[in-house]
């Protein structure tokens, strides 16, 4: 048996360990899953819950969170703030999954002379429920995210107040932090303010329907159809957004497409796998947000104080990624290019739109993971390679992202004209801490995809895949199936395949304890 503590270096020992270790630091593996092997059917919310601990996450909420937010009541603002626009009137709206009840921000857009859009993105007003240093706050910087595991969320605060009191849903009076900015007629942008607001969500859209209606593939959605104005204001967002995202592309931003795949439970039971694919009104969020954030990291860069960005280094593996374009018959430059990589990207996408998703996820991996950093005025920023943007930080979604809370206190700190709440000690402390909690997340999230689809594709041994190449390495060689769309080992016949090759495998065994799908390889076909 072998017991792991998980401590986190950023926080006091007297504080939020003596917390954690109370409920959830401990994991004990072996005996646990040799127990859970007994049972007739796989537990996924147990099988969850381990894993969160595996990779040291604590997946409950201890006590004295859940006391801190029960005493915690919804408001409009505290006492203390005298200046907030009356944004109440807007036509503000949200668009996110059709489960989501932790709303981070809102949009409302307008024309104006001269061929401008002006946007205002409204972002929930996290600090003032969770105050630096409370007990919330300590165990949120010790998560420093949410773990979306299809089977269980773990919100990193608890749901009264992200999937409510901080929550911009609709129907109530919340308060919030604007980043306002203005898209010129050729998709550049310019940074208009950042302020306090109270602001009222007129209607929660979802992904699907507003995508397939803006691409003629549904009809209006109700609440776009019943609402005056709304139609109208959708479209121009649309508008918006095409605008935006032409010019990123133009300056090198990288046109990735990564499918998320998430399994359908019905019950504790696994009924399918979907893919979640990026449709039109995925993009108009992505573009404002994207925007957003590099509103809030001009902001704070103009003020001259310290803070955290979030980056995508120059990739380390361009020459592989050189060898994975290679064989689609197109040449890099040997340098690192992000507009010759986007552009093959883009005859990708039209040529093979089935297996871009594939290609991009590969790329992504190539890529390198994004990492938090210090930024200290008068530092030269790192950039973010995908996006070909040198000030970018995470902001917008600070009822599920850590660093997003920490901005909202920068900025804030700002606003008021008070000392910034952290040191740039700190800031370097927790940047080294999200970008693990970051990766580890991924990786929870990845095994309990594997785990739902063990359990769904357990009655499928032997059955035969169309499948293609996702990693070849010395660690060893994977590949994803179409239907259901997941990731699988191949343990047989896996030599002389490489990224991107499309194969035939047979199903050898699933085992959803240890996140097992394997495949024997049975021919090789070609990209």
């Amino acid at each position: 048996m072998i017991i792991i503590i998980h401590s986190n270096p950023i926080v006091k020992s007297a504080s939020i360990l003596d917390i954690i270790l109370s409920d959830t630091s401990l994991f004990i593996l072996g005996s646990r899953f040799r127990n859970m092997k007994q049972r007739h059917r796989p537990d996924l919310k147990a099988i969850a819950r381990d894993a969160m601990k595996s990779y040291g996450f604590a997946p409950r909420f201890p006590d004295q969170v859940i006391r801190e937010s029960e005493n915690i009541s919804g408001r409009i603002f505290p006492d203390n703030v005298t200046e907030a626009a009356d944004l109440r009137h807007l036509l503000w709206s949200s668009i996110d999954n059709f489960d989501s009840k932790d709303l981070d921000q809102i949009e409302f857009c307008e024309e104006k002379d001269g061929g401008i859009i002006n946007v205002k993105v409204a972002i929930a007003d996290v600090d003032c429920y969770v105050p630096k240093d409370s007990a919330t706050d300590r165990y949120a910087a010790y998560n420093t995210t949410a773990v979306y595991t299809g089977v269980e969320t773990f919100f990193m605060i608890p749901f009264k107040l992200c999937g409510n009191i901080s929550s911009l849903l609709p129907g109530k009076d919340c308060q919030a932090v604007v980043a306002e900015y203005d898209i010129l007629p050729d998709g550049d942008i310019e940074h208009v303010g950042v302020y306090r607001a109270v602001v009222s969500n007129k209607a929660k859209l979802i992904y699907e329907e507003v995508g397939n209606w803006i691409e003629k593939k549904g009809s209006i959605p109700d609440d776009v159809g019943s609402i005056p104005g709304l139609k109208d204001q959708i479209l121009l967002q649309h508008k918006a957004s095409l605008r935006l995202r032409k010019f990123r592309m133009q300056n090198g931003a990288l046109d990735l497409e990564t499918a998320e795949a998430r399994p359908v439970m019905r019950g504790n039971d696994v009924s399918d796998i979907i893919s979640m694919k990026q449709n039109e009104a995925h993009r108009i969020i992505e573009e404002f947000m994207v925007a957003a954030n590099r509103t809030f990291a001009g902001f704070l860069m103009d003020a001259g104080v310290p803070m955290t960005h979030r980056v995508v280094k120059i990739p380390e593996k361009w020459d592989l990624i050189c060898e994975v374009v290679a064989g689609y018959g197109v040449t890099l430059p040997d340098s690192p290019d992000s507009k010759a990589l986007t552009e093959f990207l883009a005859g990708q996408r039209v040529s093979d739109p089935k297996t871009f998703p594939d290609l991009s996820l590969t790329i992504v991996k190539l890529l390198g993971h994004g990492e938090y950093v210090p930024y200290n005025p008068g530092d030269a920023p790192v950039g973010h390679f995908a996006l070909a943007v040198p000030d970018y930080t995470h902001s917008t979604a600070p009822n599920r992202r850590y660093n997003d809370l920490i901005i909202q206190r920068i900025v804030k700190s700002v606003l008021d004209g008070k000392k910034v709440p952290y040191t740039p000690g700190e800031l370097e402390r927790l940047s080294v801490r999200m970008t693990d909690r970051d990766k580890a997340s991924q990786k929870v999230e990845r095994f309990m995809l594997k785990s739902a689809a063990a359990v769904l594709l357990s009655k499928s041994i032997g059955k035969v895949f169309d499948a293609i190449v996702t990693g070849a390495s010395g660690r060893g060689t994977y590949v994803r199936i179409y239907d259901p769309p997941v990731e699988g080992r191949v343990m047989e016949g896996y030599e002389g395949l490489y990224v991107g090759r499309k194969v035939k495998v047979s199903l050898l065994m699933t085992d959803a304890y240890r996140g097992y799908i394997d495949f024997e390889c049975l021919r090789k076909g070609r990209r």
